[in-house]
């Protein structure tokens, strides 16, 4: 149980998949105009990279590896993957048309995401059970979607601000990704 609490913590605050390893930042600093809609991002990136860990977990040990053909896990990653993308656009399309259509680009998008695939690619290489996997998987989507909230509540609010002209639009807004970066270093302490 301990290792499951470390790996939550740590894949989604101290190993923050956007702000310390710099994955997924397109739809990071593109859906982050809005709390509405980067909540909205963030519910799909979690749906996406929970049932991708388990897929992809599934698939590996039970697939690629008994029949040595490990090496293509990540063209199977990415087709499992751009499945299940398909499978939340077309639900959100039919049921959320609302968040569909605020989501724009930005929803295909979370297929070339190389955060859900990062996932992935990290249970393999930490050689993690199915369970761990997919803790770690929701751990990590989870980050994603505090940070991708936090910029965009941090947005709406600067939204009114007196902002110089050379630092309007996208300057500011790499600035104060920059700052929650550096903010989030500090969950993983301080070594000398």
């Amino acid at each position: 149980m301990g290792e499951y609490i470390a790996i939550l913590i740590g894949s989604s605050l101290i190993s923050n998949v956007v702000l310390s390893q710099f994955l997924g930042l397109c739809p990071f600093l593109g859906v982050s105009k809005k709390t509405e809609t980067a909540t909205g991002m963030g519910v799909a990136v979690i749906f996406v990279i929970t049932i991708s860990s388990f897929v992809t977990g599934v698939i590996y040990k039970f697939l690629l590896l008994p029949l040595g053909i490990s090496y293509l896990q990540t063209i199977v990653f990415i087709l499992i993957i751009a499945a299940l993308v398909q499978f939340v656009e077309m639900f959100l399309k039919k049921y959320v048309v609302s968040l569909y259509n605020s989501l724009g680009v930005y929803l295909p998008l979370i297929t070339t995401n190389c955060a859900v695939l990062g996932v992935a690619l990290t249970n393999v290489q930490k050689d993690y059970s199915i369970g761990k996997g997919v803790a770690n998987g929701f751990a990590t989507a989870v980050g994603f979607t505090i940070s991708i909230i936090l910029l965009a509540g941090l947005r709406e609010k600067m939204e009114y601000n007196n902002i110089p002209k050379p630092l309007q639009g996208m300057p500011h807004v790499l600035l104060t990704a920059g700052l929650m970066a550096i903010a989030f270093c500090g969950f993983s302490g301080i070594s000398f």
